[in-house]
């Protein structure tokens, strides 16, 4: 149990400790085991549903009560069909191939030295997350498979869903005979307990941020630990001259208005002035009731359009609200999104396949799409299961982070006696 009168960084310290031990544990267990701790976890979260929908409806009335936005509210929002997919999720991650021991290459030396790089867990990983209590299980099961442990400090608003969800996932993993350590929940909402984390350099090995732009600008300035995060999901969708009508209205709907809420839905729609039928793309975002804003161009096709602030190109959302452009072709698109673009996931609509690879190649972003809507941006839809977020740096992992970037490598060097001159 936890000692909630100790400091922020003593409470951390501990559960650092325990981490560890169960790190080194995990990192040797059987991929069976794990499998088998994932299986009974998600059996436990199904048989939890009640107690985790009670769970959330307090934190549905506290936070509709403290003013979130339909969008924050909706990513807070559990009912039985998310817990299904939650628990489904973690059943996925079981099936996914171990990466803990494959052999990345393996070479022999002239003097006869064979060398392996062969993958291993990175450890003890900490998570700081807002809103989506679905990352308590998603980074449970990722963590677990990956042969890490993991300490998670969600935010406030998910307080009661999280612990109901964290119950459920240790004692599916415990039955299995895994060490329920391997995955902590900060017990307190104390914000100093974010402050404690990230100095705890030695104790956890890196930290994953999910959340809003100040969480995880709060992350990278005051993190003494490696950080894996990305700051913004400011995603366009650039539809070119030799688009396709009926498609790129499509792709754009569901770009921005599927789920305004998630990091992969659209902010900005670049349209080429030499396609043929711009108004049909903003009609259709202004008839499913997304706020457009738009540069002086677009503002004549639709009176219900608003001008744009020169922020806008620069905001992200996460709400039915998108700005418009109209640019001068692909070298105008790609400027502008190097401009203002957070090298997430950007878009080209097209039937031109030259012009597509041009921007495939050109486009400095962890994703880039043809003919796609930039909701795909997900691990699941990317057949990774389930993930820990998308990273947009380029040290360690990017894009889509599931088991594969939780995992680091050693060299393995085996002689037969071999010694250097």
């Amino acid at each position: 149990m936890n000692d909630l009168t100790q400091t922020p960084d003593m409470l951390i310290a501990a559960m650092g400790a325990r981490a560890r031990r169960a790190a080194v544990e995990l990192a040797q267990a059987p991929s069976a085991r794990k499998a088998e701790a994932l299986r009974g976890a998600a059996r436990c979260l199904r048989a939890a549903k009640g107690k985790i929908i009670i769970a959330n409806r307090a934190d549905m009335e506290r936070g509709a009560a403290n003013g979130l936005s339909s969008a924050m509210l909706d990513r807070l929002r559990l009912d039985d069909a998310r817990i299904d997919a939650m628990a489904d999720a973690v059943e996925q991650v079981a099936t996914l191939a171990d990466p803990v021991g494959t052999i990345i290459e393996r070479t022999e030396r002239p003097n006869g030295l064979v060398l392996e790089r062969r993958r291993v867990p990175l450890g003890v990983i900490g998570i700081i997350y807002e809103s989506r209590p679905n990352v308590t299980a998603d980074a449970a099961a990722l963590g677990l498979r990956a042969g890490n442990a993991v300490i998670l400090r969600g935010g406030s608003e998910a307080i009661e869903s999280n612990r109901a969800i964290h119950a459920a996932m240790i004692e599916g993993i415990g039955e299995a005979g895994l060490p329920v350590e391997a995955v902590q929940l900060v017990p307190s909402t104390d914000r100093a307990l974010v402050g404690a984390m990230l100095r705890a350099a030695g104790l956890i090995d890196i930290i994953v941020p999910r959340g809003g732009k100040s969480l995880v600008a709060r992350v990278q300035e005051e993190a003494r630990v490696p950080v894996l995060a990305h700051l913004d999901g400011i995603n366009h969708t650039y539809v070119h001259a030799a688009a396709d009508v009926a498609m790129a209205r499509e792709i754009v709907v569901n770009a921005k208005m599927r789920r305004t809420g998630i990091c992969g839905a659209m902010e900005t729609l670049l349209i080429d002035r030499a396609f043929p039928e711009p108004e049909a793309l903003v009609t259709a975002l202004l008839d499913a009731r997304c706020d457009v804003r738009g540069d002086a161009a677009v503002r004549k096709m639709d009176d219900r359009v608003e001008p744009a602030q020169p922020g806008d190109w620069d905001t992200e959302y996460l709400d039915a609200v998108a700005s418009v452009r109209l640019v001068a072709g692909l070298d105008e698109a790609l400027a502008h999104i190097a401009n203002h673009g957070s090298q997430h996931t950007d878009a080209i609509v097209t039937q031109d396949e030259a012009v597509a690879e041009q921007f495939l190649n050109r486009c400095d972003s962890a994703i880039v799409m043809w003919n796609a809507s930039s909701q795909f941006a997900d691990g699941g839809e990317f057949g990774l299961g389930a993930e820990i977020g998308i990273s947009t740096g380029r040290m360690h992992a990017r894009g889509p982070v599931a088991l594969e970037g939780l995992t680091t490598y050693k060299w393995v060097v085996r002689g037969t006696g071999q010694v250097r001159s």
